[in-house]
């Protein structure tokens, strides 16, 4: 069905680059169709690119930038939207609950106005925030102190009117985060409480910006790569593979088979860590203190083996556009197999203790449950929607890296409560260790990087002592990798799942512009729903479940 829509898509509506051009007043219809008639029931992203500085003469300034997947998840369609001058579209929040957050961030960061959007305020940047910071002609020096708490109560009392509680209700207003342990990270959530259960509640992110994606127009790509590791910091590589992925498929760039294979083994270990510290700060949210050892401590002998491998332990900066930086040490895979045992016993000694304990269950079992249809029309990814049934993962349904040739299975939960997504982590550890284990048995000799010094830095013997390695140096650092003038969506099967960066290259040696689709976005937008008509303890838990990372969530 998607791909026979496609077809039909192609010849309606211009193509420009990988987009297909609508008219704003067309993207409500269009995507009720999408999701409702072609089978694009995943919504991705949307964002906006300003084309103010762009050296090419476009149909307005701004444009609306939107991504779906089909419901094989293998054929995706990228719609664009050019502005008017009043930049107003419609919103899609009716149709796709995860455009809900992105219209707001869009919003906030460009000045968007979507029309009939519920909710449409700020949601990065306070209050007080003048300007839309993204816009190219934002001036980056300005400051805007933040002089006005925001209660949320303009967002809590329309929500407490639509599910039915009156302005007298009596009810208690809580402030859960943002710090811990109530939240993991810098994220708040203010819930209306009758006794302890919740009633409703909305979330607030932003305490965190970072400014990543303003940041990226004005370094040049391989400078980019140490920003992607602050994004996801408890699995920092993944985050270099992904962006440095996109940047090699828009430069046309096959890395070298031994490159891949080592992308994969860092990989997996990477989410392997990921998933420790979701499944111990989970176990030890309900009481579970000794599980919290046993999973944390394997995660320290990995930090050591990165460390000795990278020169870094959290912050790795491992991936370069073309290959890796260096190659696996001597002792490399004795160091390896040491972790993954310890792993290993690490899982088995902790599920020892909770997968037949009553506690457990009853605090995980049918708590927090998102369904399938819910999952996909917020956009979530990973396992987080694979607990919801949904056996969606990109190294499966589209393999990179050569992962079509590794033996794994992609475990999928059938309630999409807590319990399932926390078995589901316990069951990808299992997984990603026996990919390693094959990667390291089938790990190629050669190269570690692409022999082209437009992309990859040549080798310092021949940048001291030959001229042409010295100017080949000195260009690719000074002047960047020139990527061809195109618009581009890549995306990568990260530890939350859908790993993706939108980039517009103008042909210079740096990004006119660098979108991050953050897996923990999406999730994050439905825990409000989530945790409602649950209690207090159970809210708790169920963020812990879900796995949001800060550093991602606002970038």
């Amino acid at each position: 069905m998607a791909s026979r829509f496609e077809e039909e898509f192609k010849e309606r509506y211009k193509k420009e680059g990988s987009s297909y051009v609508i008219s704003p007043q067309m993207i409500k219809d269009i995507a009720s169709f999408l999701k409702y008639e072609a089978g694009f029931t995943l919504f991705v992203d949307l964002t906006v690119v300003d084309y103010l500085n762009y050296i090419e003469k476009k149909e307005s300034r701004f444009a609306v930038v939107y991504i779906f997947r089909s419901s094989d998840f293998k054929s995706e369609i990228v719609l664009k939207c050019y502005l008017d001058d009043d930049l107003e579209i419609d919103s899609i929040s009716s149709i796709y609950d995860g455009a809900n957050w992105a219209e707001r961030e869009a919003y906030d960061q460009y000045g968007v106005t979507f029309l009939h959007h519920p909710n449409l305020k700020r949601i990065l940047n306070h209050k007080n925030f003048i300007g839309h910071p993204l816009r190219k002609d934002y001036p980056t020096t300005k400051r805007h102190l933040c002089i006005e708490t925001d209660d949320l109560m303009d967002e809590m009392t329309k929500k407490l009117r639509v599910r039915g509680y009156s302005d007298n209700e009596d009810l208690t207003f809580l402030n859960l985060g943002p710090a811990h342990p109530a939240s993991h990270g810098t994220i708040r959530t203010f819930v209306a409480l009758k006794d302890e259960k919740i009633v409703s509640a909305v979330s607030e992110i932003g305490y965190l910006h970072r400014g990543f994606e303003k940041s990226c127009e004005n370094h040049r790509y391989n400078q980019i790569i140490p920003y992607t590791d602050r994004l996801n910091y408890c699995s920092a590589i993944l985050n270099n593979i992904a962006f440095a992925n996109s940047v090699e498929e828009m430069l046309g760039v096959e890395i070298p088979d031994r490159a891949k294979f080592i992308r994969v083994i860092i990989g997996e270990l990477s989410r392997i860590i990921d998933h420790l510290v979701c499944l111990a700060a989970a176990l030890v949210d309900m009481g579970a203190l000794t599980n919290y050892w046993y999973l944390y401590n394997p995660r320290e002998s990995v930090y050591d083996l990165l460390s000795k491998l990278t020169g870094a332990r959290l912050t790795n900066a491992y991936m370069r556009v073309g290959g890796v930086m260096w190659d696996l040490y001597d002792g490399f895979e004795e160091d390896l197999n040491v972790c993954l045992k310890e792993i290993q016993k690490g899982v088995d000694d902790a599920l020892k203790l909770v997968a037949h304990n009553k506690i457990f269950l009853d605090r995980t079992q049918n708590v927090g449950i998102i369904s399938a249809e819910d999952a996909l029309s917020f956009g979530i990814t990973g396992p987080n929607l694979r607990a919801s049934g949904v056996a969606y993962d990109l190294r499966a349904i589209k393999p990179y890296y050569y992962y079509e040739s590794y033996d794994f299975e992609v475990p999928v939960g059938s309630v999409g409560d807590v319990y399932d997504r926390l078995m589901v982590r316990f069951e990808e550890i299992r997984q990603s260790i026996s990919i390693i284990k094959q990667g390291m048995k089938r790990l190629p000799k050669g190269e570690i990087a692409v022999d082209d010094r437009s992309v990859y830095l040549p080798k310092k013997e021949d940048v001291y002592n030959n001229i042409e390695g010295l100017m080949n140096q000195f260009k690719l650092i000074f002047e960047g990798l020139k990527v061809p003038k195109m618009e581009h969506y890549s995306a990568i099967e990260a530890t939350n799942g859908e790993l993706g960066f939108y980039i517009v290259s103008d042909g210079s040696g740096i990004p006119y512009k660098v979108k991050v689709r953050p897996p923990c976005f999406y999730p994050m937008s439905a825990l409000p729903v989530t945790i409602e008509d649950h209690l207090i303890a159970d809210a708790v838990i169920t963020l812990s479940s879900l796995n949001i990372i800060a550093g991602e969530l606002d970038r």
